[in-house]
């Protein structure tokens, strides 16, 4: 068995997978990880681990982890079971590359968009030949809504939900919702349709923590996957260990 861990800014995911299948995965705060996983490793026979860290990491957690399995750290060193003809690597998020790892492993020989829709909303795309072209980079959800209370003196600070009445909105509130919301649905939806006009046999993936809540409102038929990025560095993680 393999573990995979995404350590982000705030929080961590990690899956557990058995054959390739993901048979447990979690999503909490670093503090608390390693008295999650301890019963983990207690229970099953966990072989490999790899993980990626785009926060910052505790120096107890890593310890914790290559105490008690294989462990591979993914970097921009690492080898990636694709062309990545990205022209600056190192600048390139390491969750960008394991989407696209994912993308590769999972629907080799096809066109691929991934839509990461997090804090920031990415669009990833490799070809049917496996060669990463690179992608864009926009504001997410919840960065626009923090936008528009910071840059302005009267507009509140208020959280992602349905407005009241759509597509206007009768007050400020739902008047910023329906703009935001529309706003990112409409970006995503023609961003799609420029992607399916350039190349044949689009398959879409929407991740990231808003992908629930946007995967209804988008007219493109796609495939929605929270644990995207997980399978991904599965997937690194056997590439390096059978090259």
């Amino acid at each position: 068995m393999n573990l995979a861990v995404d350590i982000g800014n705030t929080y961590i995911k990690a899956a557990l997978f058995k054959n390739a299948q993901i048979i447990w995965h979690k999503k909490g705060l670093q503090d608390n990880l390693i008295h999650v996983l301890r019963p983990l490793f207690e229970k099953y026979n966990i072989h490999h681990l790899i993980y990626s860290a785009s926060g910052k990491t505790d120096d107890r957690l890593i310890s914790f982890f290559k105490d008690n399995c294989h462990t591979i750290a993914f970097d921009h060193k690492t080898r990636l079971p694709f062309e990545n003809t990205y022209e600056t690597p190192e600048t390139l998020g390491l969750d960008r590359l394991a989407l696209m790892a994912a993308a590769n492993h999972l629907y080799a020989r096809q066109n691929v968009l991934v839509i990461d829709a997090g804090t920031c909303i990415t669009y990833d795309f490799i070809t049917e030949e496996g060669r990463y072209l690179g992608g864009s980079i926009s504001p997410g959800i919840e960065m626009r809504l923090k936008a528009l209370n910071h840059f302005t003196a009267g507009l509140p600070k208020i959280s992602l939900e349905e407005p009241k009445t759509a597509p206007i909105g009768k007050n400020t509130k739902d008047a910023i919702l329906n703009g935001v919301i529309q706003g990112v649905v409409y970006e995503i939806d023609q961003n799609i349709e420029r992607y399916i006009s350039d190349f044949k046999d689009l398959t879409i993936i929407l991740t990231g923590g808003d992908q629930h809540f946007l995967s209804t409102k988008l007219k493109n038929s796609i495939f929605a996957n929270s644990n995207f990025q997980l399978l991904g560095l599965h997937a690194i993680l056997e590439y390096l260990l059978n090259d």
